[in-house]
């Protein structure tokens, strides 16, 4: 894959983060974006609206390019939040300044605050004006600035993550082990524009995925909660590697797009369709 880029939002930490490792080892150079530039920057609001702690977090977008740059691979890093439309077209005009090309996108970050997990009468309506503004609006406006990029250079791979809470009913209320309706309500939008994408570009060599990690547990789940209850509840736990391993094998192995028109789950994908996640050329 030399000369090809990913572009991988919400790379500082979790999930973002093991998706742009796992595709630097498959040849990508990377374009990460996050909030959090620098180690020590990076803090988390606990996501119930009977919690209000907000504790610090590790990671950063200078500790992933570290890593990436390792490896023998480029890393351009760039600060971008969802909610900052400004900040969408920095990143995509500085990954053309830079590399001219953008063969990946990682649709991963998303809004993180207030009225995530809360109750319907706890929701106030500018939460979720913001909810919907990260988790859907925003990333709508960067696949549409990126998708003239991959059809002027002929074809490329767009990655949503999407969430069991886009598909189906919670098992408890959301301070019970569920989750909020606001939450879930931007996921359900979001979870479409994969299958548009490929009904529209399919034909012009551009593929979408919907990839549902599972439950993951990452820095920020277990600077709020620990091991222990990172853990407990209605799911079993993932890792983002896990995820990263998904990506990676659908970036650079299924080259006929086979998989793009199913949701693919995390947990079960491997095992499920009798596939090797060491099982890539590069």
């Amino acid at each position: 894959m030399a000369g090809h880029v990913a572009l991988v939002t919400g790379a500082s930490r979790g999930i973002g983060k093991a998706i742009a490792l796992a595709l630097a080892q498959g040849g990508y150079d990377i374009v990460a974006t996050a909030r959090t530039l620098r180690e020590g920057e990076g803090r988390v609001g606990a996501p119930f609206k009977a919690d209000q702690r907000e504790v610090a977090v590790p990671g950063s977008l200078e500790q992933t390019a570290a890593q990436i740059r390792a490896m023998g691979r480029k890393c351009l890093i760039l600060q971008m939040d969802m909610l900052d439309r400004s900040s969408l077209d920095a990143v995509v005009s500085q990954t053309m300044a830079t590399f001219g090309r953008i063969n990946v996108l990682v649709n991963n970050a998303i809004y993180q605050g207030p009225g995530l997990m809360y109750l319907l009468p706890e929701v106030e309506m500018q939460q979720l004006e913001n909810i919907m503004q990260g988790n859907l609006y925003n990333q709508l406006y960067l696949t549409q600035l990126v998708l003239p990029v991959m059809l002027e250079q002929g074809g490329g791979i767009v990655i949503d993550m999407t969430s069991g809470s886009a598909q189906i009913a919670p098992p408890a209320p959301a301070d019970k082990g569920g989750w909020g309706f606001a939450y879930a309500a931007s996921k359900s939008a979001f979870h479409r524009l994969a299958e548009f994408i490929n009904i529209e570009y399919a034909q012009k060599n551009i593929r979408a995925y919907n990839i549902d990690p599972g439950y993951t547990v990452t820095e920020a789940s277990r600077a709020l909660f620990g091991n222990n209850e990172a853990t407990a509840g209605h799911f079993k736990a993932n890792h983002p590697e896990d995820t990263a391993a998904v990506v990676r094998w659908l970036v650079c192995a299924d080259t006929s797009g086979e998989y793009s028109t199913r949701t693919v789950y995390t947990p079960t994908f491997f095992s499920k369709h009798e596939i090797q996640p060491e099982d890539v050329e590069t």
